[in-house]
């Protein structure tokens, strides 16, 4: 029985390790990462250029960045559950959360989400008790 095992064990190591068409990294590997246009935070200004399609999985870094001119936060909480995140980086700090709801700036400064979009649909993000349509950017997933 001890030999069976062992020899189980060799043959498993001689095995060469194989990885689907992204490498290594699977679908955190390079070549499925995209840049997300970027979202600005500013009293008054729109948060993005327009609407945001994103394809379901593929790896997306998003970068928002305050220019301090209140304290304004970002919510999605839809859009939020239907990502999976890798990181977020502030400052140059690495967080891994299991989820989000969302974000806060008290002051000026930028943050980066790196994600892999998972679940379709349509979804937003916006600065939380606004009304305006440039203070929200709607996102789809396809």
């Amino acid at each position: 029985m001890k030999r069976t095992i062992l020899a189980a064990a060799i043959a498993c190591l001689a095995i060469p390790a194989t990885a689907h068409e992204f490498g290594f990294a699977g679908i955190l590997s390079n070549d499925n990462m995209e840049d997300m246009p970027d979202i600005t935070l500013g009293l008054g200004k729109p948060l993005a250029e327009g609407p945001i399609t994103l394809k379901s999985g593929t790896g997306y870094e998003l970068e928002i960045t305050s220019d301090g001119s209140g304290e304004l936060a970002l919510e999605g909480p839809g859009f939020f559950r239907a990502i999976w995140i890798n990181e977020i980086v502030i400052n140059d700090l690495e967080v891994r959360p299991f989820g989000l709801e969302s974000v806060e700036f008290d002051d000026e400064g930028t943050m980066e989400i790196e994600f892999i979009a998972i679940k379709p649909g349509r979804y937003f993000l916006r600065i939380p008790g606004s009304t305006g349509e440039t203070q929200r950017v709607e996102i789809t997933i396809q």
